[in-house]
């Protein structure tokens, strides 16, 4: 390595010599970039190799314009990887068949194997389907193992297999919180040729809710599973040296309010700033009295306000939170020393130099939940009721807008595809929003706007002891006067480790909360993912016959359309409290201050201020409750698991041996017929569009999530296979499948298609001919023909979780590029990564502004290596052609290599074979 800087330095602590990268001779330049940039600094520094980071590279960093246009690359090496089994499955089957690869190409398989540490954990895979009694976590294990144990093998296979790689197994906790509690080093600790060297921990993880570990001062992001697959294996991350946006925060929240209230406020002003593609940094006298657990639930949601990453400095909260998991004492001591050797410390009045600053007061934050389809919607509590009535008006209204179209259009749209019900006709009963239902000897009406899902979950908030404790203490308070949650409403509790029952239990709040049906339903993503497991038979049927429009709350980080359950239109993000205090409601239209919540035995109104807990109960709480001998406990065998896990056959050898009859884990396709040289620039001619998309299409709307319907491609091709419908499992369950992923792309339930206007679901037009089939028979269709396809959109395309199977989706679907007005970064990393090219329209122009159908025949011209400007030749059936100029979104000349070798496995695979 280089020292173009001369910063090799050595810092002794606890008595030991540490070789670092000293920041103190590089002078103010240095000591006035933000926290974020000064850890990328010390990347580049300990990097630098003349290669792939050059002196130029770092002089770039040091000389910073916060306010210039992002244009300079750099390469960002992790120092580990984190990973959960839903993106990590298909990363891994990946891996496994890069090793048959570079076998077939005369290479050593062996060389296909993390270089950096690579940590997984399953908790992606338990759904609810037991729930509200003593049972249900015992079900839902039973349940999982049953459903993945073909997965489950295969993860087992990996970690013997692979070195450097550690797989934290089911039942443990949610990846992000035992990322937080245990994983995380913030200082990396390293021996290596008799030396001892320290640096920062940093990190890029396979979901976008890796950044809850900036919370500890720790750098690292969401990427797709691709980049950090090729990341595992040495590839630095390139980035734009990024625009750092500063967020001052001063005072305290006041009585009433949580952390989570908190997270929701400064995602609604962060996404109304606009920070997508940009660094986030917190700072202020407010951090002074923040707990790191609230710190940590803001940064877990940078992907909701839109940020690379959302960081804290390092400070005494950080040393006070990791003495308090259990972390050595040694550590510690390195963790400050260097912080402060470093300036990564904060002291009281520090401020960086930032591309804006924004200050909020943490006193002017109100109770608030956020819906009913994006995180970003934060609704003051105080207004909930009215502004959600709202909502379900705009509902009521579509409905009513079905039922009024004539019969002749009726007919044609059920004939033409599928409706929001096509199976039975209209008739004025279904339009009531209304439904008389008997569940469990119990009789009762369900109407529009009822709660049916209420569910603690999510790392956002279960890594926070303080709304976790106080949802037990609203339980414990409805428990004393005697009410319930209503009949309908499906409760759950999914904590994200296994410390959160740990201190619920000593604080002797787990009865109360299970006697309101809050029991425990696993330790892991539920709900928050689309997890959330089947409503019973009579509430399902009630909303589907009826058409009801019903609601979740979830104390989660997503609620995007179709996204939580099928049969519920409205999606609330809240504190785990007011999760609790809904429930007992049933209903989410309901003006929670001024309307009782229920009643109790003998009749007397029960309003949420007599359930809700002080500021000073939940601290004391805290206090009492939480301990250090807890987190020594739940990670003493962090990584042994129970009988079940311990009791899986694992396979042997350095190459896997595939199962052709496995309907989970099916050898990757995307190295078959690779060539030893790369194929360069492809050619994009005589193109159809497969879906022509508005705004904010999600990597949801896009990428399989959640259940397999029976009727869909994936639901047809599992029983061809021989797989019951109680089997199919969820579509994350199977990503290491691509048969099934690549059936369920753009097939949610909540799409909307413009090629096949009053549909919705994987429905589209081909063309030509005009033809109404589901995008997976069209795409085959295409591909027979040797028909390559273009995706347009709108706006934010790509948003949400960095679901590498969007971009791996499109690729097997046969879409080689996408046109849309604006990206979310990660997915069109993602698309570079599979060898998809990313389009923009010009600023202002739209397909709308062009006038395209979307029914055209497509050639692209002028795409050329590092090019930033093609043309798209849109033909018309009448011979018309329309002219559009559009951007090349490959923007850095890592991503053009990664492009020209038709991805970036396939470019980390040849580089290794030569």
């Amino acid at each position: 390595m280089k020292n173009s800087f001369d910063t090799q330095h050595e810092l002794t602590i606890n008595g030991e010599q540490y070789n670092i990268h000293s920041l103190k001779g590089l002078g103010d330049k240095a000591k006035r970039l933000p926290f974020s940039l000064k850890v990328l600094l010390e990347n580049l520094l300990r990097n630098e190799d003349g290669e792939n980071i050059k002196e130029q590279d770092i002089n770039a960093l040091l000389n910073w314009d916060p306010k210039a246009k992002p244009s300079s690359e750099v390469a960002f090496t992790p120092a580990r990887v984190v990973m959960q089994d839903f993106t990590g499955v298909p990363a891994i089957v990946d891996l496994a068949a890069m090793r048959d690869a570079m076998e077939k190409l005369g290479g050593d398989p062996a060389k296909i194997n993390p270089l950096s540490p690579a940590e997984l954990v399953i908790d992606h895979s338990v759904q609810v389907d037991g729930y509200g009694n003593d049972g249900a976590f015992d079900l839902n294990a039973k349940l999982e193992y049953d459903r993945n144990k073909e997965r489950y093998e295969f993860l087992r296979w990996g970690q013997t297999a692979f070195d450097n790689l550690k797989v934290v197994p089911p039942a443990t906790g949610i990846v992000h919180q035992v990322n937080l509690e245990y994983l995380a080093r913030v200082i990396f600790n390293e021996d290596s040729n008799g030396k001892k060297f320290a640096y920062p921990d940093t990190l890029v993880g396979t979901d976008s809710h890796t950044t809850m570990i900036n919370g500890l001062g720790v750098l690292g992001w969401g990427v797709g599973g691709i980049e950090a697959e090729a990341a595992m294996l040495g590839q630095p991350i390139s980035l734009l040296i990024p625009q750092v946006v500063g967020m001052k925060l001063n005072g305290r929240l006041p009585e009433g309010t949580t952390a989570t209230d908190l997270v929701l406020t400064v995602t609604e002003i962060l996404r109304n700033h606009g920070v997508v593609g940009k660094f986030v940094e917190f700072y202020g006298d407010g951090l002074a009295d923040l707990p790191l657990a609230d710190r940590a639930t803001i940064a877990n949601m940078a992907p909701e306000y839109g940020a690379t990453c959302g960081i804290f400095p390092i400070d005494d909260e950080t040393i006070n939170y990791l003495r308090l998991t259990n972390r050595d004492e040694d550590q510690l001591k390195l963790i400050e020393d260097y912080a402060k050797h470093q300036g990564l410390w904060r002291n009281d009045g520090d401020e960086a130099r930032y591309t804006d600053t924004l200050e909020l007061k943490l006193d002017d934050v109100v109770p608030s939940l956020a819906g009913p389809k994006r995180p970003q919607d934060r609704i003051a509590l105080n207004k909930a009721g009215e502004e959600i009535s709202q909502h379900l008006k705009g509902f009521q209204e579509e409905r009513i807008a079905h039922r009024d179209k004539s019969d002749d259009e009726q007919s044609r749209i059920e004939s033409e595809g599928p409706t929001t019900n096509p199976d039975e006709p209209v008739n004025e009963a279904q339009f009531m929003g209304a439904a008389k239902v008997n569940y469990k000897g119990q009789e009762f009406e369900l109407n529009d706007g009822a709660c049916v899902i209420a569910a603690i979950t999510s790392c956002t908030n279960t890594s926070n002891p303080s709304v976790i404790l106080a949802a037990g203490l609203v339980a414990k308070k409805a428990k004393q006067l005697g009410i319930n949650v209503k009949p309908w409403v499906k409760t759950s509790l999914a904590p994200g480790s296994k410390v959160v029952t740990d201190y619920l239990e000593k604080a002797g709040l787990m009865d109360d909360l299970e006697s309101l049906g809050f029991n425990l339903v696993g330790y892991g993503c539920t709900t928050c993912i689309g997890n959330s497991g089947p409503l019973a038979d009579e509430i399902s049927q009630a909303i589907q016959k009826h058409k009801l429009v019903v609601s979740s709350i979830l104390s989660g980080n997503r609620n995007f359309e179709g996204r939580i359950h099928q049969d519920v239109k409205m999606n609330f993000l809240a504190s785990p409290p007011l999760v609790v205090a809904y429930a007992i409601a049933g209903r989410t239209d309901i003006d929670v201050y001024n309307e009782p919540l229920a009643q109790d035995e003998n009749g007397n109104d029960i309003y949420l201020k007599n359930i809700w807990p002080s500021v000073k109960e939940v601290s004391d709480l805290v206090k009492e409750t939480v301990t250090k001998e807890m987190f020594a406990t739940s990670y003493a065998n962090v990584y042994e698991g129970d009988s079940r896990w311990q009791q899986i056959q694992i396979p042997d050898g350095k190459l896997y041996d595939w199962n052709d009859a496995s309907t989970y884990i099916k050898k990757a396709p995307f190295f078959d017929g690779m060539t030893v040289e790369p194929p360069g620039i492809p050619t994009i001619e005589r193109a159809r569009c497969l879906a022509k998309l508005g705004d904010s299409v999600t990597t949801d709307h896009i990428s399989p999530a959640g259940a397999i319907k029976a009727d869909a491609p994936a639901g047809l091709y599992l029983q061809e296979h021989n797989v019951e419908k109680a089997q199919f499992n969820s579509y994350g369950s199977r990503r290491g499948n691509h048969e099934v992923m690549m059936r369920g792309t753009f097939a949610n339930v909540r799409l909307k298609n413009l090629l096949a206007p009053g549909t919705e679901g994987g429905v589209t037009r081909t063309q030509p001919g005009n033809n109404l089939e589901s995008i997976y028979d069209a795409a085959m269709a295409y591909q027979k023909n040797d028909t390559p396809l273009i995706i347009l959109a709108g706006k934010e395309y790509g948003t949400g979780s960095s679901r590498d199977w969007a971009a791996k989706g499109s690729l097997l679907l046969g879409v080689k590029a996408v046109f849309a007005q604006s990206y979310e970064r990660i997915h069109r990393s993602n698309l570079i990564g599979m060898g998809v090219l990313p389009l923009q329209f010009k600023e202002g122009e739209s397909y709308e502004s062009h006038g395209l159908t979307g029914q055209e025949e497509f050639d692209i011209q002028g795409l050329y290596d590092k090019t930033h400007e093609v043309t798209l030749i849109a033909t018309n059936a009448e011979g018309k052609k329309t002219s559009v100029k559009a951007d090349v979104r490959i923007d850095t000349p890592k991503e053009w290599d990664y492009y020209k070798h038709g991805g970036i496995l396939q470019y980390v695979l040849r580089n290794m074979l030569n």
